[in-house]
């Protein structure tokens, strides 16, 4: 899922592109894609785009007339600009937006459609789209611990909950609590002023860093390698792989779609997280280190 830095890359890419333009109409092609009514998204068709904001993990388009389109990508949904006219791909297409100097498409890979788009009147009903997460990149150290201790969650959990921090989702969470050097396991209650701090220095340098690092790579192109996993990062998506730290496995804990990525020697003591899967399946067989499971 596209989460703060990558949705920063395609805000950036659409200033440049939309902001300032008439949209002549939009094309939708998955009825799913739509989850509102009124105002119709025809309502859109022949205003001027005013800005184009980010929200969580959400992209606002902001129109003239004080309508707004949200759009959520969720796990598989891409935005692509295409000249004009383009069309909609039979087969992953959502919608087409069509300008006159190009048309941004919204498509969507996989079986399962959960991209979402809401046209709604007002800033009111923007903000009921909003979970209320504190912006990371801006939160002070006390307010980022004040939100982290809130609620007694892990530290996987608590970074990923857009009530509690915004825009921050299952990659760059790995990224971050491999920075620090903590646990996804560790409960936010449990951190000592040290730990809440590195947390709260990795968290704004990580995703600091991935911003600008898409921006680099994108340069004035629209971002079109958008994906849960860059090979330039450390744990995320790189299980067996040697840690860059200290070449140990990276481990994981796969649960429902979501899959965590950590190092046990640099983040949890040597000690392997359960896996809900196996260690269910082997129980007492489960390796509880990371020089037991070697020695098997």
């Amino acid at each position: 899922m596209p989460e703060l830095p990558e949705i920063t890359a395609y805000i950036d890419a659409l200033e440049r592109r939309v902001v300032g333009e008439r949209l002549e109409r939009v094309r939708i092609a998955s009825p799913s894609l739509l989850r509102s009514v009124d105002p119709p998204v025809s309502a859109l068709h022949d205003r001027t785009v005013t800005g184009v904001r980010r929200m969580a993990k959400r992209i606002v388009f902001a129109f003239e007339g004080d309508l707004y389109a949200i759009v959520h990508l969720m796990i598989a949904g891409r935005f692509r600009w295409k000249a004009a006219g383009a069309p909609v791909p039979r087969r992953l297409g959502h919608a087409a937006f069509d300008f006159a100097h190009g048309t941004l498409l919204l498509t969507e890979a996989g079986t399962k459609k959960r991209a979402s788009l809401h046209v709604v009147r007002g800033e009111e009903a923007v903000r009921a789209h909003d979970r209320g997460g504190i912006e990371p990149l801006d939160a002070t150290f006390e307010e980022f611990r004040a939100a982290l201790l809130r609620e007694n969650r892990t530290l996987k959990r608590a970074l990923t909950d857009q009530r509690i921090l915004s825009g921050i989702g299952n990659a760059h969470s790995d990224e971050i609590l491999f920075d620090a050097g903590l646990s996804p396991a560790k409960r936010t209650q449990q951190m000592d002023e040290a730990e809440m701090r590195a947390l709260h220095d990795a968290t704004r340098t990580s995703l600091t860093a991935w911003t600008e690092r898409l921006r680099a790579e994108n340069g004035d192109a629209f971002p079109e390698k958008i994906t849960a996993f860059h090979p330039a990062m450390s744990v995320h998506g790189r299980y067996g792989q040697p840690c860059p730290r200290c070449g140990a496995a990276i481990q994981r804990i796969r649960y429902a779609d979501n899959e965590t990525n950590y190092c046990a020697r640099c983040q949890t003591g040597g000690r392997l997280l359960a896996d809900r899967a196996f260690s269910r399946l082997l129980r007492e067989d489960w390796p509880r280190t990371l020089e037991e499971m070697e020695g098997r």
